[in-house]
């Protein structure tokens, strides 16, 4: 067994029929839970086995009462929060300050019960992006709906049509395990895809990393007593090779070892 491949859970993206411009026929009439190519391989090349777990909603035809997510974390060695759609404001207490910010409350209480369920059975759990926002979430933290509207003298940190080529710098926290995987090296560049951001850090965590321009929240970690990480930005956009972004291969790697760990 501590041979094998270790299984790595990743929560679903969630698309809606519904969604504004989607198609009107065939598999678009359904609901969809997918796996982001990108993070599948990210996985894969770290040695490990990516594991999608679905969401269950009221919709679903299987009901809340037939499946526990706990069967999930028992069964898989981590998890990783995809990114994707915005977190819905409702999770934080708050309401929503403008209609396309409502965020997917249906992924939201999912992936809480998942981050839960994985944390009580000593399994690594590691955010991107979105992943990262709903963390600071789930453990009483707060959200900036729209960095432009509510921190107007902020950095761009999404650009409409450059996506993942968008960049910017960040700055790790001396001290910090983030910035201990990174010797010598007291800042890097990453893509930035987001318009939401961390408002009030939750009380459990800690600061590893910001953008030094506007001084928004890169990287945290719980100071719990397992590993819960995330990053704002996408690593498995980035590539090692490329010198130009940071090589995040350390960050993958420090996870895979703290889900061995705990199979071990």
């Amino acid at each position: 067994m501590m041979d094998s491949p270790l299984l790595i859970g990743v929560s679903a993206r969630i698309y809606y029929p519904e969604s504004a411009g989607s198609p009107a026929t065939g598999v678009w009439t359904k609901t969809l839970h997918y796996l982001e190519q990108s993070v599948a391989h990210w996985l894969l090349h770290g040695g490990a086995v990516a594991v999608m777990v679905p969401a269950v909603d009221a919709t679903s035809i299987v009901l809340r009462s037939d499946i526990d997510l706990q069967d999930y974390a028992q069964a898989l060695d981590g998890l990783v929060l995809q990114g994707g759609n915005d977190v819905a404001p409702e999770s934080y207490g708050e309401t929503p300050l403008h209609a396309d910010w409502h965020g997917d409350r249906v992924r939201d209480r999912y992936e809480i019960e998942l981050i839960r369920a994985f944390v009580a059975a000593g399994k690594p759990v590691f955010g991107i992006c979105r992943g990262l926002q709903l963390l600071n979430v789930c453990y009483g933290g707060t959200l900036l709906q729209d960095i432009a509207t509510q921190r107007p003298d902020s950095l761009h940190h999404r650009v409409p049509g450059r996506y993942e080529h968008h960049h910017h710098g960040i700055e790790f926290v001396p001290g910090t395990r983030l910035a201990a995987l990174f010797p010598g090296v007291a800042r890097a560049t990453t893509n930035s895809i987001h318009h939401q951001g961390i408002k009030d850090l939750a009380p459990a965590f800690e600061v590893e990393a910001r953008c030094p321009d506007d001084g928004m929240i890169e990287a945290v970690r719980w100071r719990g007593p397992s590993f819960v990480a995330g990053v704002q930005w996408h690593p498995e956009f980035h590539q090692p090779e490329d010198p130009r972004t940071l090589d995040d291969r350390a960050i993958l790697a420090d996870f895979l070892a703290a889900a061995r760990a705990a199979r071990g």
